[in-house]
């Protein structure tokens, strides 16, 4: 799908204040804030897209510095901002401007840091929804995220069934399972015994070598070996005379580790890891089958094949809990980060269900 002479979306980032704030645990924040990026006809009805793990509030960026679901959204593209009005929040424990752990502690004057408390998925959607109240936004025709954005549309879909008309979950299940937990579990604690990350205090240019091999750890689950195999073929891109080779995967994988350290806050990745752990949408609600029945929303699930965390048939089986679930098995090489590439495979899909009226009855805040 190509784009010609398109003018560029009304844009807008910011930030929204919201004070005091309680989370699920009891524990207060006393200044929350979150950034927002808001793109398209201001007049038209909103859509709601949440970010994954190392994600933004800058889905649709600029020109210079496209964002991450640039090619699903823009003018005439399959979420048409001539047609809506889009928003994403930088997630409540993030590091792109929204109160996390880089955040100032105003009650020590000092970053939260490691202390920063314990948040939820929910925690993390009913910040969202505070936040669109203080933008004048009653309602949403959509909530559309993939993998921890997922997880929050899935929490938009059971928490506020009434505010919205359709949720898109893309690559993300109703609870996360023991085989994702496991990963998570090999990254945090690369992360939490790094020498350097348990000294509390780092000098500039040291390595937090943790987060590197956290993030390698993730790149392997985000991908399907086919994927892999095909683009580097065994390239040798290095050796030394006792015979040991440096491949080019090496390189890949060495690059993308280091490459997540100089822009992501590493207390930032435990923080959303441990509310990965925790995501279950049945929580405190009698399990996941029943908060499904509840959905009064049109569901719209995406799987795509090869993903190893949240696979496509427990999304399937999401779906047929709901009572206005439809399921899309979306064929990839890409597995789990196919929600973030080959829009054309997928896109349509959610533009014609956008299209059509649901016929729900909604209330407002």
């Amino acid at each position: 799908m190509t784009y010609k002479n398109v003018i560029e979306p009304a844009r807008e980032v910011g930030k929204v204040k919201l004070g005091e704030f309680t989370l699920e645990s009891g524990q207060l924040i006393t200044d929350l804030e979150l950034s927002y990026e808001k793109v398209g006809n201001s007049k038209a009805p909103v859509i709601l897209l949440c970010h994954a793990l190392t994600g933004n509030h800058e889905a649709y960026g600029t020109s210079e510095k496209p964002g991450w679901w640039r090619g699903l959204i823009g003018p005439d593209r399959y979420i048409d901002t001539n047609l809506y009005q889009v928003i994403t929040f930088n997630v409540l424990g993030g590091c792109s401007g929204s109160t996390g752990p880089g955040s100032i502690n105003s009650e020590t004057r000092k970053p939260y840091k490691e202390s920063f408390p314990f948040v939820t998925v929910r925690d993390m959607v009913r910040a969202e929804r505070y936040a669109l109240e203080g933008l004048g936004i009653p309602r949403l025709t959509a909530v559309v995220g993939g993998s921890l954005g997922g997880m929050q549309a899935l929490e938009w879909a059971v928490q506020f069934p009434y505010l919205i008309e359709k949720v898109f979950v893309l690559a993300a299940t109703p609870y996360l399972n023991d085989y994702g937990i496991a990963f998570n579990r090999l990254a945090i604690h690369a992360i939490e015994n790094d020498p350097v990350y348990k000294r509390g205090n780092r000098t500039e240019g040291e390595r937090l070598v943790g987060l590197e091999i956290a993030r390698m750890a993730g790149l392997l689950t985000y991908r399907q070996p086919k994927l892999f195999n095909d683009r580097f073929q065994r390239t040798i891109r290095d050796g030394d005379a006792e015979g040991k080779f440096f491949y080019q995967v090496d390189s890949y994988m060495t690059y993308q580790g280091e490459k997540l350290t100089t822009r992501f806050n590493v207390d930032s990745y435990l923080t959303l890891l441990y509310a990965m752990n925790a995501h279950d949408i049945g929580d405190k609600l009698g399990g996941w089958k029943r908060a499904a029945s509840q959905i009064q929303a049109e569901v719209h699930a995406f799987g795509y094949t090869g993903d190893l965390i949240y696979p496509p048939e427990e999304i399937e089986e999401f779906v047929k809990q709901t009572r206005f679930g439809t399921f899309y098995s979306i064929e990839t090489d890409f597995g789990h980060d196919g929600f973030l590439v080959e829009f054309d495979k997928w896109g349509p899909y959610i533009k014609e269900a956008l299209s059509q009226e649901s016929g729900l009855k909604y209330g407002t805040y």
